[in-house]
């Protein structure tokens, strides 16, 4: 059967709007299309393929529990993903482990957990749920709805209820809407969608001690900040904060899906046998490549050079924008990072991805006015370089017309 870009059109359904070629081959941070031409890729997946393609500690992971144990359901537990939860409660502040097969799905269990914990310890009045506009929690109708952007959640119907939502970085405007009626804080420890914006730090402390002071619980979206991502294992660990609920996804699993939502055994024990579930979460084979991409992450070593190479980039888009103005600032935090456009380019964000694209460079947009880079977290100097230098050549396009 010969597979084609038209293709897509015929059998798919049309809520995306994928590039032009189709990639069928992927080594580290480079990318091969049908037609063999070599992309580098600064997309990561959306920050997923967190040691870049192919890595083959995951392939031998993935081979090796493929040999031995596919699916079970959650009748049975099995030893890769036990084996994964003790590694991240080792690793983390959390006790206790829900796995689930999603970054939504480990929202959408976060935001049941805070509501049915609300409910067994304060009773059925404590239901407000508060995020932030421009935050993104995934698509399930749940999560979509506790994200801050309407354009992701109209259309479909009544929305849940008791779900509100305040500008980012703002604190007054929380002191002014939470109450003893709050059963959660739900935020992204580093927006993502919306514009890869850092919390300061008196927001994230002063969410924290709202949360305190009217016993609701705060829950950290990790899905794109964790597993290495900022520099640290998770990015509240630089924060000096530390929330009741963790949700990571994404990088966990270095490309093969899973996700998983991480709290303490006081909290966790509102989730008794029966409350929820899923039939796929906490699969052998995503947890055994999970664990590997852990082990390997969760390292000094790799950890520090994020840091390093978030400099490299820094320095990179630096020297561009001297040249051709175009972003009033670069946002982020180790390899999250996003080139903010300036008055003269607002909404084209999306035309830098398009050059990017043809001069054989994977980026992201976060916005209309936000250029977004989540490279694997071990790409090679040298493919930063070659990266950079493509992308230096997309935006003089965009630049000259």
């Amino acid at each position: 059967m010969q597979v084609t870009r038209e293709m897509f059109n015929e059998v798919m359904a049309p809520n995306y709007n994928p590039a032009g070629f189709i990639p069928v081959r992927g080594q580290g941070s480079r990318v091969w299309d049908q037609n063999g031409d070599e992309y580098i890729d600064f997309a990561g997946g959306i920050a997923v393929n967190v040691l870049g393609h192919c890595h083959p500690e995951l392939v031998a992971a993935l081979k090796e529990q493929g040999e031995k144990l596919w699916h079970l359901s959650n009748v049975f537990t099995n030893e890769p993903a036990l084996r994964l939860a003790k590694k991240l409660t080792d690793a983390t502040f959390a006790e206790r482990v829900y796995f689930a097969n999603s970054g939504a799905e480990a929202n959408e269990a976060a935001l049941k957990l805070a509501r049915r914990y609300a409910l067994d310890n304060f009773g059925e009045q404590k239901d407000q749920i508060i995020s932030f506009k421009q935050g993104f929690h995934g698509r399930t109708f749940f999560t979509v709805t506790v994200g801050g952007q309407a354009a992701y959640s109209d259309g479909f119907g009544p929305k849940p209820g008791a779900v509100e939502h305040v500008d980012y970085n703002d604190l007054d405007a929380l002191k002014a809407i939470i109450s003893d009626r709050t059963c959660a804080v739900m935020m992204e420890p580093l927006q993502g969608e919306g514009g890869i914006i850092s919390p300061t730090d008196e927001f994230v402390k002063g969410v924290r001690a709202l949360c305190d002071q009217h016993n609701a619980l705060l829950i950290f979206d990790e899905v794109q900040s964790g597993v290495g991502r900022t520099g640290e294992l998770y990015a509240y660990m630089g924060l000096g904060v530390t929330p009741d609920i963790l949700t990571t996804a994404k990088a966990l699993g270095g490309g093969f899906p899973i996700g998983a939502m991480l709290t303490t055994a006081k909290i966790a024990e509102s989730l008794k046998v029966g409350t929820h579930g899923s039939t796929y979460g906490g699969n052998p084979l995503a947890c055994a490549v999970a664990e590997r991409a852990l082990d390997i992450v969760n390292t000094r070593e790799v950890l520090d050079d994020v840091k390093r190479k978030e400099q490299v980039f820094r320095d990179g888009f630096a020297a561009i924008n001297d040249k051709y103005h175009v972003f009033e600032e670069v946002r982020g935090k180790g390899l999250l990072l996003g080139g903010a456009l300036n008055k003269d380019y607002q909404g084209r964000a999306r035309e830098f991805l398009v050059a990017a694209t043809e001069q054989k460079l994977m980026c992201l947009v976060a916005g209309a006015n936000v250029v977004r880079f989540a490279p694997a977290l071990n790409i090679s100097d040298e493919d930063i370089k070659e990266g950079l230098a493509r992308f230096e050549r997309a935006v003089e396009r965009v630049v000259n017309g």
